[in-house]
C-alpha cells in the first residue's frame, strides 16, 4: 500500500498511477485552481503523466514528494500533503490540498502535523519553506498554526508570493552517541 505513516482518523501513502482518477478531480477542483494554478490536466491519462512527472519521480529523485492523503476507515481520498523542490527555493516545499467536502474538519492540520513530523524523524530534513497566494488566508493560517513564519515576498513567474519557512529541530542519532 506505500502507506508512510497514519493518524486517528488519517492514512498518507505515496501515489501510485491508479490515483489518477482522483488526481483529475483535484486539480480541476476550483479552490486548487485559484490557489495553487490550473495545470491543464482534463483526462486521466494527463493526470496519470503528472504523477508520473511529479510526485513519482520525486520519490525516485528526491526521497520524497506529495502524498495521497485518505480517510483510515472509509479508504476514501480526501486530499494530498507532501513536499517538492523547487528550483526557486533553497529548501524543500510544504504543501497541502484536500477536496472542498474534506475542509474545516481538522484534517488539514492533522496530517499536515504528522507529515512535519515524518520530514523530521524519517527523511532528516533540516528545513521546509511554503509558499502561498497572499489571499489565501486559510493556509496562511495553518502554515503558522504548525510552526511556520513569514519570511518574505517572492516574485515567481510575474506573481507575488508569500514565502514561509520553519527549521526542523531532530537531533540525529548518530551525533547523540
Amino acid at each position: 500500500m506505500n502507506s508512510i505513516l497514519q493518524t486517528s482518523r488519517l492514512l498518507v501513502r505515496k501515489f501510485t498511477t491508479d490515483d489518477a482518477p482522483f488526481m483529475l478531480q483535484l486539480l480541476n477542483d476550483p479552490t486548487w485552481i485559484r490557489y495553487i494554478g490550473d495545470r491543464n490536466v482534463r483526462n486521466v491519462e494527463e493526470a496519470e503523466k503528472y504523477l508520473l512527472d511529479g510526485s513519482l519521480k520525486n520519490y525516485k529523485d528526491h526521497g520524497f514528494g506529495f502524498y495521497m492523503v485518505c480517510h483510515r476507515e472509509s479508504g476514501a481520498p480526501i486530499g494530498t500533503c507532501g513536499f517538492t523542490r523547487r528550483d526557486f527555493l533553497d529548501h524543500p516545499d510544504f504543501g497541502f490540498a484536500f477536496l472542498p467536502e474534506y475542509t474545516g474538519q481538522g484534517y488539514a492540520i492533522e496530517t499536515a502535523v504528522a507529515t512535519m513530523a515524518y520530514a523530521e524523524e524519517v527523511l532528516k530534513l533540516e528545513r521546509l519553506v511554503a509558499i502561498t497566494l497572499p489571499d489565501n488566508i486559510r493556509s496562511i493560517h495553518l502554515l503558522i498554526k504548525i510552526g511556520f513564519r513569514f519570511e518574505k515576498a517572492i516574485m515567481v513567474e510575474g506573481e507575488e508570493l508569500l514565502q514561509f519557512g520553519t527549521d526542523l529541530n531532530f537531533v540525529h542519532k548518530d551525533e547523540e552517541d
